[in-house]
């Protein structure tokens, strides 16, 4: 019997003690959610900031990234094989059109020029002098046509003598016969010397012009490397800034390098790149919104790049004010595409509040207190999101993070 009454005070004891703990823990987790309650119903003024509800315009944009460019940028190249021989300028060094930049050695082009020279002048020694053969040539041919021609009129003149002497009875029918052969023949030789002259007349034509279309291809080739040398005076041809120059003195060069680039800093663009996820928004004549530090400039989109690198589609952008004094070469800017726009919407500076959903709650300052409200979001930019419902124009909106206090009704606002 005594061990049965032990039994059940131990349960007991049990129980109580079960019961205790219980209390303690629930005791607990009320004091926990009674101070985080009360810690979350109220923050300081200092700690928040806010924006008035106003009437406006809003523009939707997606983001892209910039860089300002030169919107003229000339690129100097070498005309011909050479090597640096001077740096007569320093990169950012500003330049007027006409003002040398460097100097190359063009000992080797120069000494082609006149080897080039020197074989015109001997091609054109050898036309006058071919045509001071096939003038002599010519003039033989025509002093023996007229020798033909002569014996021609002496052999007319011997058939005429024998047929007289035939009629005489002094001469007999072969000799008619032999003296009219005679002529016969000098005609024949006379007129293939007359062919032959045609023909050397011709010939003598096409010879002389095959000399001279040889003499002024090669006057071609002289004239321009006589453009090639003056070209190799390298010159800016426009005034501007030099941004980069091949400073290494004594490096060969070949044609067509690049030496240095001139740019006119009186006139920029932004050449703009985005992912190609955005490509079917993206078309010639669309506003783009340039932000440089907290200035915005407004462009227009242009040439628009139609192969894909790296999952980045590149495009220009023409500014409206193409000479802003905050523009700078290479300088990195944040673009921004507006896709659509809206007139005399609710809309609110944008802020850490506004997540991205387009139903969500904020808090809106009434008397001292933040009260919770869901709003539909619309539009959204860098700058403003349009609110559809529940605010109207005045209302102050906490923009500043909320997500703390994301289990409350109403929170009191402290000074």
């Amino acid at each position: 019997m005594d061990k049965a009454i032990e039994d059940e005070v131990l349960a007991g004891k049990r129980k109580k003690t079960i019961w205790i703990l219980l209390i303690i823990v629930l005791a607990l987790t009320g004091a926990i959610f009674f101070l985080r309650s009360s810690f979350a119903s109220s923050i300081r003024k200092s700690a928040i900031t806010t924006a008035v509800v106003e009437k406006g315009n809003i523009e939707n944009t997606i983001n892209a990234s910039g860089e300002i460019l030169p919107e003229f940028e000339e690129i100097l190249t070498s005309p011909i094989n050479a090597s640096i021989q001077n740096v007569l300028l320093d990169a950012g060094t500003s330049v007027k059109a006409g003002q040398s930049v460097l100097t190359l050695d063009k000992s080797a082009t120069q000494t082609e020029y006149e080897k080039l020279k020197f074989g015109l002048a001997s091609k054109r020694n050898d036309i006058q002098k071919l045509k001071l053969e096939l003038d002599k040539s010519f003039y033989d041919i025509k002093s023996n046509n007229n020798i033909k021609q002569l014996r021609i009129n002496s052999l007319e003149a011997d058939v005429e003598n024998a047929k007289r002497l035939y009629k005489a009875g002094g001469g007999t029918r072969e000799d008619v016969e032999k003296a009219e052969l005679n002529l016969k023949v000098a005609r024949l030789e006379k007129q293939q010397l007359e062919n032959e002259i045609k023909s050397k007349q011709q010939t003598m034509q096409v010879e002389v012009n095959e000399a001279g279309i040889a003499a002024s291809i090669q006057q071609n080739d002289l004239n321009e490397l006589e453009r090639k040398l003056r070209l190799a005076n390298i010159v800016a041809t426009r005034n501007g800034v030099v941004t980069w120059i091949n400073k290494n003195i004594g490096a060969n060069i070949q044609q067509g390098e690049s030496l240095a680039r001139i740019a006119d800093l009186s006139s920029f663009k932004v050449q703009g790149s985005i992912s190609d996820n955005y490509l079917d928004q993206l078309h010639n004549g669309m506003t783009a919104i340039i932000r440089i530090n907290e200035t915005q400039s407004r462009g227009t989109v242009t040439n628009i790049q139609p192969a894909v690198q790296n999952g980045l589609v590149t495009f220009n952008i023409q500014l409206d004010e193409r000479n802003n004094k905050l523009l700078r070469p290479n300088l990195k800017v944040d673009v921004f595409l507006v896709t659509s726009s809206k007139q005399a919407v609710l809309r609110v500076a944008n802020g850490p509040a506004f997540k991205g959903p387009s139903s969500q709650d904020i808090f809106v300052l009434v008397n001292g207190k933040a009260i919770r409200r869901s709003v539909h979001i619309g539009m959204t930019n860098f700058d403003y999101v349009e609110l559809k419902d529940n605010v109207k124009p005045g209302d102050v909106i906490i923009t500043s993070d909320m997500s703390e206090y994301k289990n409350a009704k109403e929170i009191t606002i402290k000074n």
